[in-house]
């Protein structure tokens, strides 16, 4: 076993998941402007601490992305977000890339920027803290696309991240995400999905990444929003898995879905199936913002220094999530 294995597979184990708490100021502005919470440094650092220091950190968040602001910000006990992350009993990590840009060439779609000078940040984020880091490379459904330029410039751009990220001895999250956005079908999006993921990894073999080190971050197969050709969940879990058996190496330790526009209840009910119907040997889990955070927003909105009411409903997400990473959610389980 690697160190970087090591690292992994102790973020993903035992039923726990991923907080991704690494929206952007921007992102996060608009999250609290929707729930009437005016967006400061310190109202967001006070959500997250909140987050950050439940109870659930030590029973089912294995890890946590952090924003470049979040991870330098010290806690109202004066210490530093990693450690305190760290002493929760969970894995501090770090969002690398800048920024999904339009793709030269192909004006329709994106292409994840943020290698330049990305081997000296990432040396300060390890110094900083970070154990492992994440980058996101976005793709649209439609009749052209996404093109084989999107497939081949992000995977590319996916492979070269995780090389340096690795070489900097930290375990790189690797996110294909081929968007909900879209009238498509679930077929569909399970042929472009798993084209996406293939050629992801012909490109970190080809970088030479050691896939024993590395945690895939891919959307669960599922029909567009605005599609009229819906599936039942346990389509979604069943195309998710064929899928990903046919589509990922066997090296790979662990997969942590993305929730992609679920609600809370649907990206636990839809985990909690691929995991009763999973005969792989990948670890099946989560890595939600969204669906891990929306209701202890909510909640957390009507009288932000009630900090006990947060956790409960943050606590009570968690557990949901981390019961359908190990196939034993039930609806009669929800409150």
């Amino acid at each position: 076993m690697s160190e970087l294995n090591t690292v992994a597979v102790k973020i993903l184990e035992n039923g726990k998941g991923i907080l991704a708490a690494d929206e952007s100021t921007s992102t996060m502005t608009k999250r609290l402007n929707d729930v009437g919470v005016e967006s400061n440094p310190k109202n967001r650092l006070l959500f997250r601490e909140i987050l950050f220091s439940s109870s659930s950190m030590t029973k089912c968040i294995g890890g946590v992305i952090l924003y470049d602001e979040t991870i330098r910000q010290e806690t109202s006990k004066k210490n530093k977000i990693p450690e305190l992350i760290s002493k929760m009993g969970s894995t501090p990590g770090i969002k690398v890339d800048t920024g999904a840009k339009v793709l030269a060439g192909s004006p329709k779609e994106k292409i994840t920027e943020g290698l330049d000078g990305l081997r000296d940040r990432l040396k300060e984020y390890y110094r900083l803290g970070a154990k492992f880091t994440k980058w996101r490379g976005v793709y649209i459904i439609d009749e052209n696309f996404p093109s084989k330029l999107s497939i081949h410039s992000n995977a590319h751009a996916l492979a070269r991240y995780s090389s340096l990220v690795q070489e900097c001895n930290m375990v790189p999250i690797v996110e294909p995400e081929v968007l909900m956005d879209g009238e498509h079908s679930a077929e569909d999006c399970y042929k472009k999905t798993s084209e996406v993921i293939q050629k992801c990894f012909d490109e970190l073999i080809l970088h030479k990444v050691d896939l024993t080190g590395i945690i895939l971050k891919p959307n669960m197969i599922l029909a567009g929003k605005n599609s009229k050709k819906k599936i039942s969940n346990e389509e979604v879990a069943k195309l998710t898995l064929k899928c990903l058996k046919d589509s990922v190496p066997p090296e790979v330790p662990g997969i942590a879905f993305l929730s992609g526009g679920q609600s809370e209840f649907e990206a636990t009910e839809n985990l909690n199936l691929i995991n009763k119907f999973n005969d792989t040997n990948f670890i099946m889990t989560y890595s939600y913002g969204r669906a891990l955070q929306q209701s202890a927003l909510k909640f957390w909105s009507k009288n932000i220094q009630n900090i006990e009411g947060t956790q409960k409903v943050f606590n009570h997400r968690a557990k949901m999530n981390t019961l359908a990473a190990q196939g034993k959610w039930s609806k009669d389980l929800e409150i």
